[in-house]
């Protein structure tokens, strides 16, 4: 078969085929890499070949040199680099002809190859004179076809590499893609072409925006192209402004005032959607800058600093104008739209909701008047309108100016469940989800719970995305309620109580459908575990008996195994086994060691699902959970089933390349440890370790790494002095991790450090409390020296958060209570401490309560073992 045919059949509609074709072609790959990627080149830039042979070659050249994960991608490149560079040089040389095919299409496959291959190669210092290539090309040639593909591939580039690489030829890049882009262009395709390419290069483009002569003819061409008369253009052009607004926010003021305020808002009518919908996602965008900066705001102020960038308030300015557009186009509604499609009334929606949280109480007197004017409205379109409204205002203002407005509507807004639109009725239940989640203070028990409660189960026999927003609903409704009970504990009843078992049995009821259309039935599911975990002591005989539901469910499941045909039938099986698994976590941890009489029908059925579920890592991670709450509900009473569940745990903690159901299983040791205390230090060996070798793996994800390090501290605080065997490795292993510094500028790793120092800490902070007070205490003496320089080196960094704050201090009044004969005395004397000690930052209540304890605990260590009153840095 010849590379034609073969490329062909991985298009093929046949399964069979498909596959065959695809295998002889990784076959070929692995058996002569060179020849592969010169015969699939070959194909690409042969004219006499079929377009869809020609896009199937690209796309098998462009798989061999990319791929998501970052060890395949370094793998893919490697090879590539490593082969003749004959056969690159004619590769990339046919490619690159390939840009002027007269098919334009053609060029646009080639342009993903040369990308891919610039990927692997510029970071090397390999191919110098691509970019000069390219530019040439754009800036020189008359051929359309050759500028459309060639800025496609500048615009795939600067989108795939990282800035810095292209640094020294961004001003020339940029000049040939804004040239591209101007209004003198002819070609609308290559208009279009060269907005897309500015649009990938706009995040290393940032030396050029810092300049106002650069910024302003930047900004000039993109206003320019959203007046385009071609749409495509247009689009592109608002979906620049979108990417520039969250890039460049704060340069943004004068073009705003002169040119985007319009330009946007008659973006926002035009009579084409794509268009309307970029206008829309604009101010959507100008909305969460402003939030975000909001937000950045309050905490400088809590530090007493003013913030980085300051707020322009764009869109408290601009209230008056998007404001009315946006609700006109709420009412653009279609009767049989397509939930999953997104069109311009969802994103008015989206909009308004942003708009109210970067408003605030401002977005209220705005919208009233509409809503008003058409919640009882005779079209459809416009009551949905106004209810969409009024629940899209309800996050951002101030709660006590919504709260009458909401008193008011409430009334009306239950009524309207019974509406005979299916949009008015979803949308009402969707509101009123939203009252029940952010403003339940308004719902009156005495007055609005039995009509609310009886229109949403009314609700549960409705449509199926009614019947998702109802069950929200109803899940908020619990949620909320419950958290305000909370605070009275001594209350053996809740308002919910009289309603409790209506409500989950209907929420039952409508799980018993195989279909689970709009996700109701996962909703049905999730509310029924807010029930189960804010149920009150009166209404402990329903959580029991849904419990027997739910695990005759499951039981009824795993029955079914052998029935199952198909991978639909096998992922709805593992869907509502991770659903039945939900619901019995909650009933654990509510009832507690309440749940002792159905542990062993608990565990059976658990032990059968892990073996039922073989590989299906969600469903394992949710039985796992299931382990994990019934051994912190027994403690001590766990231990019978520990025997039957070690060889799943350690299978599980061996599977490296499953990140989530690693990461569930270590938590799984820090459970049946607290749950043991020393009983446990029989499996402590076992358990340090399979913990200890997966350090030591390469392939298992950094964060799991960071649980194990904390998992350590679970094992020690659980085992106390038996924690002796492992002091030693374990501090050496803390020590190590805790000497990792971040560089700065690479922010991933920032936020990866602070996590790991927060795991080093936690882990720390139980292997003191577990040596406290015993007579294995002075093992820690060697190594407090090196606990200390990590708790000076948290609290030193700027950019520490407050958990790693409360954990540095408890761990430093930890340590001074492990010694209080004055053991440290020398450490504790260090002037870093005795600053950090003086620290009046507002930190949260919890917070300040550790650091009080740590002070006293230090002042109490000093007055015991010194002469001298106490020091001055210490409060008296």
């Amino acid at each position: 078969m010849n590379a034609s045919e073969l490329l062909a059949n991985t298009l093929s509609p046949d399964a069979t085929t498909r596959q065959n074709a695809t295998q002889q072609l990784e076959n070929a790959s692995r058996e002569n890499y060179p020849a592969y990627m010169a015969m699939l080149s070959t194909e690409l830039a042969n004219e006499n070949s079929q377009l869809h042979i020609r896009n199937a070659a690209a796309l098998a050249l462009k798989n061999a040199l990319s791929a998501r994960e970052a060890a395949r991608q370094t793998e893919s490149a490697n090879r590539w680099l490593a082969f003749d560079a004959v056969v690159k040089s004619k590769i990339k040389q046919e490619t690159l002809v390939t840009l002027a095919s007269p098919i334009a299409k053609a060029g646009s496959f080639a342009a993903q190859v040369v990308a891919a291959i610039a990927t692997v190669e510029l970071p090397h210092d390999q191919w110098p004179d691509l970019i000069e290539l390219l530019l040439g090309f754009v800036n020189n040639s008359p051929n359309a076809n050759l500028k459309i593909a060639t800025l496609q591939t500048i615009g795939y580039i600067c989108e795939s590499i990282k800035p810095e690489i292209l640094s020294l030829r961004s001003n020339e890049i940029l000049t040939a893609v804004i040239h591209g882009a101007r209004k003198d262009e002819p070609s609308s395709d290559v208009q279009l072409a060269a907005v897309h390419a500015l649009y990938n290069s706009l995040e290393f483009v940032r030396e050029n925006f810092e300049r106002e002569g650069e910024r302003n003819y930047i900004m000039q061409v993109v206003c320019e192209a959203t007046q385009n008369p071609a749409v495509a253009v247009q689009v592109g052009a608002f979906e620049c402004l979108v990417k520039i607004m969250a890039l460049y926010y704060d340069k943004m003021a004068f073009y705003m005032e002169q040119a985007l305020f319009g330009l946007t808002v008659m973006g926002m009518k035009h009579n084409d959607e794509r268009v309307a919908l970029q206008a829309v996602e604009f101010w959507t965008t100008v909305c969460e800058e402003e939030i975000e900066l909001a937000h950045e705001a309050r905490e400088a102020a809590d530090y007493g600093e003013p913030p980085e960038v300051e707020s322009k308030f764009f869109a408290k300015i601009a209230l008056p104008e998007v404001i009315p557009v946006l609700l006109s186009l709420l009412t653009h509604q279609e009767e049989d739209a397509d939930e999953d499609e997104w069109n311009i009334s969802m994103s008015g929606g989206t909009c308004l909701s942003f708009m109210a949280q970067a408003v605030a109480d401002s977005i209220v007197p705005a919208v009233i008047p509409f809503i008003e004017a058409h919640i009882k409205s005779q079209d459809w379109h416009q009551r949905e309108a106004a209810v969409m409204t009024f629940g899209s205002i309800l996050d951002g203002p101030d709660p006590t100016v919504l709260m009458p407005l909401v008193n008011q509507a409430l009334p009306l807004l239950i009524g309207m469940m019974n509406d005979s639109n299916i949009h008015v009725k979803d949308t009402t239940a969707w509101t009123l989800g939203r009252i029940c989640d952010l403003l339940i203070v308004t719902i009156k028990p005495d007055v609005h719970l039995h009509p609310l409660v009886s229109a949403l189960v009314t609700g549960l026999q409705d449509n199926p995305r009614i019947v998702t927003n109802c069950c929200w609903a109803l899940m908020n409704l619990a949620d909320q309620l419950g958290y305000l009970e909370e605070e009275n504990e001594s209350s053996q009843t809740a308002h919910l109580s009289p309603y409790y078992e209506g409500i989950v049995n209907a929420l039952l009821r409508i799980t018993e459908t195989t279909s689970n259309e709009a996700n109701f039935r996962t909703s049905a599911y999730e509310a029924i575990t807010s029930y189960v975990t804010h149920a009150s002591a009166d209404v402990i005989p329903v959580v029991q008996n849904t419990l027997i539901t739910i695990l005759v469910r499951m039981e009824q499941l795993l029955g079914m195994q052998n029935q199952i045909v198909g991978v639909d039938d096998r992922n709805n099986w593992n869907e509502l086994q991770s659903n039945l698994c939900s619901v019995v976590i909650s009933v654990v941890r509510r009832l507690n060691d309440g749940i002792q009489p159905m542990a062993d029908r608990i565990m059976t059925i658990i032990l059968e699902l892990i073996r039922a579920a073989g590989k299906t890592s969600t469903v394992l991670e949710d039985a796992f959970l299931v382990v994990g709450a019934l051994a912190s509900a027994l403690e001590g009473g766990f231990s019978p089933y520990i025997q039957a569940f070690l060889p799943y745990l350690y299978t599980a903690l061996k599977s490296h390349e499953d990140t989530q159901l690693c990461m569930v299983a270590v938590g799984i040791i820090g459970d049946i440890s607290r749950a043991l205390s020393d009983q446990s230090a029989q499996y402590a060996g076992a358990f340090m370790n399979v913990l200890l070798e997966n350090l030591q793996s390469e392939v298992l994800n950094r964060n799991v790494k960071i649980s194990i390090l904390s998992c350590f501290g679970d094992i020690a605080l659980a085992i106390n002095v038996g924690f002796e065997p492992y002091v030693d490795t374990t501090m050496g292993v803390l020590r190590q991790a805790g000497a990792l510094q971040p560089n700065p500028l690479d922010f991933d790793l920032v936020d990866y450090v602070t996590q790991l120092r927060e795991g080093i800490l936690e882990a720390y902070t139980g292997i003191v409390t577990g040596f406290k007070n015993t007579d294995k205490v002075q093992l820690l003496l060697p190594h407090s020296s090196n606990i200390l320089e990590l708790i000076q080196r948290c609290l030193g960094d700027d950019e520490h958060s407050e958990t790693t704050v409360k954990l540095c201090f408890g761990l430093l009044g930890d340590l001074a209570d492990c010694f209080p004969n004055g053991q440290l005395k020398q450490l504790l004397l260090s002037e870093w401490i005795a600053s950090e000690l003086r620290n009046k930052r507002g930190w949260s209540q919890e917070t300040k309560k550790t650091m009080r304890w740590a002070r006293e605990v230090w002042s109490v260590c000093f007055y015991k073992n010194t002469a001298l009153r106490t020091p001055s840095f210490l409060p008296r």
